[in-house]
């Protein structure tokens, strides 16, 4: 990682860490976010996952509208720290405690690389 890249990961651990404390407090069923990205392909490459303890609390969540509030929360902190990636919005996902479980036995880091794979980053 070049150092540049890691200046710019430490802004956007920085960004993501004020938007988790805020969610942690407004959101039922929030647990956690965590991001990847490729820094030979960013901005483009950056995603961000928002993960909810249960599918009922991400339903209340995207129905009740609170998911596109929590985007428009992770852009402002982003945007904050002079982070600007174009449609941003597009790139925050929703994931659960639950799905992980059942599906990679609670393993995050297969879960979250599978997921990498599959979006290209």
């Amino acid at each position: 990682m070049r150092k540049s890249d890691k200046k710019l990961e430490k802004s956007i651990v920085t960004a993501l860490t004020e938007a988790c404390e805020e969610a942690l407090k407004q959101y039922d069923g929030f647990q956690w976010l965590t991001h990847i990205v490729n820094y030979q392909r960013f901005p483009d490459s950056l995603s961000v996952i928002c993960v909810f303890d249960n599918k009922a609390h991400l339903r209340l969540a995207i129905n009740d509208d609170k998911g596109e509030q929590l985007k428009v929360l992770i852009e402002g902190k982003l945007s904050s720290c002079n982070i600007n990636v174009k449609g941003v919005k597009k790139r925050i996902l929703f994931d659960t405690e639950e799905a992980c479980a059942n599906e990679h036995g609670g393993n995050w880091s297969k879960r979250l690389e599978e997921f990498k794979n599959a979006r290209h980053v």
